[in-house]
């Protein structure tokens, strides 16, 4: 009889019913959990938002990194628009701002300031900083169906884009951009090419450029013109 009782004990503790309640209980729970940190976001995002628009603007943004102690013009912001994928500079939608600030479990100005630090890590892991590249020069489009870049923005992208990852390539590219007058825009196949270059070809020696190869003609002017400057 004590086996009976004995084993019966074990199967009322394994009871599907009670299990499932508990799993349930976690579910709700979670959930509720997640609806309250999604109205702190959206709270958070109201207070910056322009209340004509609906979306946060240049202002709005301006205020939200004066509140974080960042200046507006620190490339962790460009890297906080990159990781909502905002699509237009200067402008965060609902939507981007819930995408951005959830992935960094952040819904108070002092939780995002905090994540900052390992947001800059994430842009700069080797699988990232490829597209944190690419997606840089796409929101500087800001006109419609704009496909290129003037010089002198460019110069000022490079330089807080790449500039602490490449500082000798980058200045001496910026010198040379600054001082040539065959170009007056840069276009995405030039941006992403002289990337390419940072990252494939031997500095200051440059023995293994190949103008053969298919780099933009403006990379082949700017080696041309680097030898020429050290002879």
């Amino acid at each position: 009889m004590r086996r009976a009782a004995s084993k019966k004990t074990g199967q009322s503790n394994s009871n599907p019913s009670v299990n499932s309640s508990a799993s349930d209980l976690f579910r709700s729970a979670s959930s509720k959990a997640n609806s309250k940190e999604l109205e702190r976001i959206d709270s958070l995002f109201y207070s910056y938002a322009n209340g004509s628009s609906g979306v946060i603007d240049p202002e709005g943004i301006e205020a939200l990194c004066a509140d974080m102690e960042v200046d507006h013009t620190d490339l962790r912001i460009l890297m906080l628009a990159w990781k909502m994928k905002s699509e237009e500079q200067g402008y965060f939608t609902l939507d981007e701002w819930r995408r951005g600030l959830k992935a960094l479990r952040a819904d108070t100005v002092s939780k995002l300031k905090k994540a900052l630090p390992d947001l800059e890590k994430e842009v700069r892991r080797q699988s990232n900083f490829s597209d944190f590249y690419s997606y840089a020069f796409q929101y500087c489009l800001t006109e419609e169906k704009q496909k290129s870049i003037d010089i002198e923005s460019i110069c000022e992208l490079l330089t807080l884009v790449l500039g602490s990852t490449f500082p000798v390539q980058v200045s001496l590219f910026v010198e040379y951009l600054k001082n040539q007058n065959d170009y007056k825009v840069v276009n995405m196949d030039q941006w992403m090419g002289f990337f390419r270059f940072c990252n494939e070809i031997s500095f200051p020696s440059l023995n293994d450029y190949d103008p053969e190869l298919a780099w933009p003609l403006i990379l082949d002017n700017f080696v041309e013109w680097l030898r020429e400057k050290h002879t």
